[in-house]
């Protein structure tokens, strides 16, 4: 890497920690959302940490984290920011259908959308609202499962999956249901929500909601089917961008 792009990704990291953790009103709509799926001591996944803002958040409720972020200069934040914390996990890997090794392409100016997926850089090329990235370098990073994470920390009460259309993949290392998820969608790339709806179906009986953004507020209040969902995200605007659904298991 140059010394112009190493300066480049140094300022967009620092930009996403004043980003990401300097809004006071959106931690606590963020606490707010989660605390509905965490009670304190609750083991977490945060898969795609970046630089750790769910990670605070999740600890601030109490919760036990296991955060994963391959890219060198936002783990470097994580492991700055929770140093001396025995509650926080970092593993600097990414996540995916199999163990082994992935590349990533990332963003030296927008290290957020760094990504694993050749698919999302395509699908953002030319598309609306996306306008100038670019995907400038690429490294090789080690590459878990959610099945391993398991088998290494135990099962989360909680996974959340933000990792720029790569969110399929990660669903597809997972071999069983878990309590509740959330994981990223994009409306330049709605085919990849509608996989991981239907490998979530393909696990256990799952209801979802959606929130936009990162407004951190729940559309429907309630939880919807799968179907409901799918329609929902086929019907938004593709000014909509993004957002997150959350799925959760039904109780017997």
């Amino acid at each position: 890497m140059t010394l112009d792009r190493r300066i480049a990704e140094a300022v967009a990291v620092a930009r996403s920690v004043v980003t990401y953790h300097g809004d006071a009103d959106k931690a606590r709509r963020m606490d707010r959302l989660y605390a509905g799926f965490l009670m304190p001591g609750a083991l977490a996944f945060d898969i795609g940490s970046h630089v750790g803002d769910r990670v605070a958040s999740f600890r601030r409720l109490g919760a036990r984290v296991v955060a994963l972020e391959p890219q060198p200069g936002p783990a470097a934040v994580i492991e700055t920011l929770f140093a001396g914390d025995a509650e926080v996990t970092l593993v600097r890997a990414a996540c995916g259908a199999s163990e082994g090794r992935v590349t990533l392409r990332t963003n030296s100016a927008n290290p957020t959308v760094s990504t694993a997926s050749a698919a999302f850089i395509a699908a953002a090329n030319g598309a609306g609202g996306w306008e100038g990235q670019r995907w400038d370098g690429e490294i090789t990073v080690p590459a878990t499962t959610l099945d391993g994470l398991i088998a290494a920390h135990g099962a989360p009460a909680f996974v959340k999956i933000d990792v720029e259309g790569y969110e399929a993949d990660v669903l597809a290392g997972l071999s069983r249901p878990l309590a509740a998820l959330s994981f990223e969608f994009t409306t330049i790339q709605r085919e990849v929500a509608f996989a991981c709806l239907d490998r979530l179906a393909a696990l256990g009986r799952y209801r979802f909601d959606v929130a936009l953004g990162e407004s951190q507020h729940l559309t429907f209040g309630t939880a919807v089917s799968r179907d409901a969902m799918a329609a929902h995200l086929a019907s938004l605007a593709h000014d909509a961008n993004s957002g997150d659904v959350y799925a959760v298991l039904e109780r017997d």
